[in-house]
């Protein structure tokens, strides 16, 4: 495992993230830099199958995951029934299980990404070809650091003609930014009310409640964890100036950070990752239909799977 970030390295009290220890901070940033690749070329690994992984694709998975908090493998599979069942099987090579009960997902837990003209996805722009400002998924959807979402599964099964591009950025180095900048941006992001996503209607008439929390937050397992979103409506921040600073030194540094890596799926090609920073470009319909698979899960990758 390179740069040992296990799990157990990332502690709460006297911890990397603990804002009163540097020395274990500056131990953890040194290793998290060293060798951090700086091409999403860098995190590809080819999968022969899909539902079965093999020990050594586990590992080199396993080991950009723990490095960067996210990999892309690539498969040759292309019947769209073989995808979704071999999804689950790949996501469970890594500890992932439990599945988000998400309100579009089919009765195997994969929600389809793509543009929809009607039905209950209808509104919600994932499910258009407009872009998507940066986010982590379920941000709007925090109940405690054991109860959100923290790994999803992103698989394109076709993608558009033009447009449709990532950005993605690890937490991690988010963090690192912020806290090397001034700590006490973090500490206004890590209050238990930093950011609150307001209540609204949901398709089929279930309210949603306010939705309170922070932007860094510490797992169980000690592991930082991130919720945010870009968007400037329906959201409502800490009405104070911390937390105004804090998020505006957010916002800028997602916007030319130099370890921000792009890419853009291709048939065959996923991301399996800690719920990283992300966002989409707009894309033209005018040709093949895009369409991605994605699960979303409670837990974090075991990187010792691989292992």
């Amino acid at each position: 495992m390179q740069n040992g970030l296990r799990g157990q390295d990332i502690g709460g009290a006297g911890g990397p993230f603990d804002l009163a220890h540097d020395a274990a901070y500056s131990a953890w940033r040194k290793r998290k830099l060293a060798d951090y690749p700086a091409r999403a070329e860098d995190l590809i690994v080819p999968v022969e199958h899909l539902a079965q992984p093999s020990p050594v694709e586990r590992l080199a998975l396993a080991d950009r995951c723990a490095r960067t908090n996210m990999a892309i493998y690539r498969v040759a599979e292309t019947d769209e029934q073989a995808i979704r069942r071999g999804l689950r099987a790949f996501g469970a090579a890594f500890g992932l299980r439990a599945a988000e009960d998400h309100r579009s997902a089919e009765a195997d837990g994969i929600v389809r990404i793509e543009p929809v003209e009607s039905g209950g996805r209808l509104g919600y722009i994932p499910y258009t070809d407009r872009p998507i400002a940066w986010h982590t998924d379920g941000y709007y959807n925090y109940h405690g650091p054991a109860h959100c979402i923290q790994a999803m599964l992103l698989h394109c099964v076709r993608d558009s003609d033009d447009g449709g591009e990532n950005r993605l950025l690890d937490p991690e180095i988010a963090y690192i930014r912020l806290r090397d900048r001034d700590p006490a941006l973090v500490a206004a992001l890590m209050r238990e009310d930093a950011m609150t996503i307001p209540a609204s209607v949901e398709a089929g008439g279930r309210v949603r409640p306010d939705n309170a929390g922070p932007v860094f937050f510490l797992d169980p397992a000690g592991a930082l964890g991130m919720r945010y979103t870009a968007r400037t409506r329906s959201i409502a921040w800490r009405d104070d100036e911390p937390t105004r600073r804090a998020a505006a030194a957010l916002r800028e540094l997602l916007e030319d950070d130099p370890l921000t890596l792009r890419v853009r799926l291709r048939p065959g090609d996923g991301l399996l990752c800690n719920n990283v920073l992300h966002d989409r470009s707009g894309f033209s319909t005018a040709g093949r239909a895009r369409l991605l698979y994605r699960i979303r899960y409670h837990g974090r990758i075991d990187a010792a799977q691989g292992a």
